[in-house]
């Protein structure tokens, strides 16, 4: 198993860029963060490699986050903007070094039918894919659950699964949140093992609060054998808020890590 940390949630007891040094002092070796467009693409660079990390993913651009936009792919009338996006994102990839990149479905706006809205959603996804297919870049969609961000289009793995073969681009992968699909869906391992062929990149967080992952409903030591067991390679991002100080709750981090290198 290899963990990212999730600088957006983690660590944020310090500013963005010392968040790098913190993560791999406590034993990690990949990060992921939300968004990078804040920071210039240089000096996030540069804090990736003075402390020797990987980038996993980021999101594209959401829209107006704080106006509560959580993605503009579904919003009719929004792809010129949508597209400005995908340049900018595949930039900021292609100077940070990460092969994923996660476009946020968003919230349709009351009275757009919702086969609009998933119109709207798949020909952005063929634009976006084929954007990110001449960079080498996989794009992702995720479903994340109604009761966190209500409204949000994409949200059941059948919903993801329909869109990604409706889309029909190779390189257009499922974001498995464990989290999210345990709100929306439950039975986890089934939904991993049936969705093994499209994963390429996980998430993880404690159900119900979205803490660290050893506690609440959720066995994960169990879940990260399923994934070992369907051949799963890729990063598990840790995408979860502290109970409190970050170092103070990574007991199961380095437990898992502990049995990952034996």
């Amino acid at each position: 198993m290899r963990f990212a940390a999730n600088l957006s949630m983690m660590f944020t007891e310090r500013p963005f860029l010392d968040r790098f040094g913190a993560a791999a002092a406590a034993g990690f070796d990949a990060v992921e963060f939300l968004f990078p467009y804040d920071v210039p693409a240089e000096r996030i660079r540069a804090a990736l490699d003075a402390h020797g990390l990987t980038q996993a993913l980021f999101n594209l651009p959401p829209g107006d986050w704080a106006a509560g936009e959580r993605g503009i792919a579904s919003l009719p009338g929004r792809e010129a903007e949508f597209r400005e996006g995908v340049a900018t994102a595949i930039a900021y990839a292609k100077a940070l070094g990460n092969r994923l990149l996660h476009c946020m479905a968003g919230i349709p706006p009351e009275g757009l039918e919702r086969d609009a809205a998933l119109a709207t959603y798949t020909g952005n996804l063929r634009h976006a894919a084929a954007a990110c297919a001449e960079a080498g870049l996989t794009l992702l969609v995720e479903p994340i659950n109604n009761r966190d961000m209500p409204g949000y289009l994409m949200n059941g793995t059948a919903l993801a699964r329909r869109v990604i073969g409706e889309v029909g681009a190779p390189n257009l992968k499922l974001q498995l949140d464990l989290y999210h699909c345990q709100i929306s869906e439950g039975d986890l391992a089934t939904r991993i093992r049936a969705n093994a062929d499209l994963t390429a990149h996980v998430q993880i967080a404690g159900v119900p609060d979205r803490q660290e992952p050893d506690r609440g409903e959720v066995n994960y030591p169990y879940l990260f054998e399923v994934l070992a067991e369907t051949g799963y390679r890729g990063f598990i991002g840790c995408e979860y808020r502290p109970r409190a100080r970050t170092e103070d709750g990574l007991g199961w981090f380095h437990a898992a890590s502990t049995r990952a290198a034996r």
